[in-house]
């Protein structure tokens, strides 16, 4: 990877230098997934992730039509929720998408100017500012759609002292597996249809002040039979990342383009989960039984060192450890990474996750695009799914 493309990810400090930010965002509040079966669901989360139960909301606490499991990692709260009845709207959204990310919701210190600001800006809403309260406070939540059917939900906690939301109880579970060392969200990818990447980079632009600090088109993303461009978004803090997806021409069939055939539509492509030692977590994420993509092949790990000295970066792990469990190295100016990505985490070939550890690295792995991108196409190939229909 050239240090040319790299460094494009450095300037998005100055890019936000004296600029206000309209739309403050605090961190990831949680990320809410519906799903068939969330009681099955938050289970295989736990067994194998390494997620605890932290709370609950269903039948036992007055809920009718929906059913929701939270689970958390450190700093990352994933939500599992699943309708009850056949009139929830819950049911039309898996029934098109399968099991798939609904809500990203952002932590902020004000809903409703967040809602405010970003609906005067062009956002469609989801969900008017609405207090929910209980004996530990009240949330403000709002919400505006982004791609597909995918929802922004705003959530300003600063008068709660529950556990998650209110109306949601403790969930107390006797199975309490050990955590695998996730921190945190790194960043999350969605994928767009044909020529919409350009439209929903100003939609971020203009309703939500992001700024695309990073670019890259399908001469850089590309392999023997497919292509794609890619765009990153961030907020001004930086904590919050999007890099947006879409397909490109090809000889086959592109990995966006199975994705937006099988959850027919744009959505959540991939959740980027960051730990302080891959080599521990993966190793215990594939005793637990989570598929990852194939091994990269030899030539692959053979030109790691080189890659490395041309930022005159050393690398700290085995390299021989790292190959052994499949993970991937990149470089840049500012350091290096260490990335993996697991296989489909449903049997539709569409979310999964990425587990990320940054030693000082501020791009997103795109040395390793080719790759990737080669290993994701022998899935494709044994699903039947890479060649043009």
């Amino acid at each position: 990877m050239s240090k040319k493309i790299e460094s494009v990810n450095y300037g998005l400090e100055k890019i936000f230098d004296g600029a206000q930010d309209f739309l403050p965002l605090l961190g990831t509040d949680y990320v809410e997934l519906y799903v068939g079966n969330a009681k099955q669901a938050a289970h295989f989360y736990k067994s194998a992730f390494g997620f605890q139960s932290l709370a609950y909301k269903g039948l036992e606490t007055g809920s009718k039509d929906t059913v929701s499991y939270v689970l958390v990692q450190d700093k990352i709260r994933l939500v599992l929720t699943s309708p009850l009845n056949s009139k929830s709207k819950v049911n039309d959204h898996i029934v098109k998408h399968g099991d798939g990310v609904k809500v990203i919701a952002l932590w902020v210190e004000d809903a409703r100017a967040a809602y405010e600001e970003t609906t005067k800006r062009g956002a469609k809403s989801f969900l008017e500012p609405t207090v929910e309260k209980d004996e530990n406070g009240e949330v403000v939540k709002a919400g505006i759609y982004t791609y597909g059917e995918t929802v922004h939900m705003f959530v300003e906690r600063k008068n709660f002292k529950g556990t998650f939301l209110p109306g949601y109880k403790i969930w107390e579970s006797d199975f309490k597996p050990e955590p695998v060392g996730l921190k945190f969200i790194d960043h999350m990818v969605g994928n767009v249809g044909w020529n919409e990447m350009n439209t929903w980079v100003k939609w971020y632009e203009d309703v939500m002040g992001f700024v695309n600090f990073l670019s890259f088109d399908d001469k850089q993303i590309h392999t023997e039979y497919s292509a794609l461009m890619s765009k990153v978004m961030s907020n001004g803090n930086g904590r919050i990342k999007f890099p947006i997806n879409e397909p490109a021409e090809g000889i086959k069939k592109s990995q966006i383009e199975e994705y937006l055939d099988f959850y027919e539509g744009a959505g959540v492509q991939h959740i980027a989960v960051s730990t302080d030692d891959i080599i521990k977590t993966v190793s215990d994420l594939r005793a637990r039984g989570v598929e990852f993509l194939s091994v990269p092949p030899d030539e692959y790990y053979r030109a790691v060192p080189g890659r490395l000295e041309e930022f005159s970066h050393e690398l700290r792990e085995d390299l021989e450890r790292l190959k052994s469990l499949g993970i991937m190295v990149d470089a840049d100016e500012e350091g290096y990474l260490l990335q993996i990505f697991t296989k489909p985490v449903q049997d539709r070939p569409t979310l999964f996750f990425e587990i990320i550890q940054r030693m000082g690295a501020k791009g997103f792995g795109a040395g390793n695009f080719k790759a990737l991108f080669e290993s994701i196409e022998r899935e494709q190939a044994l699903r039947g799914t890479l060649d043009k229909s």
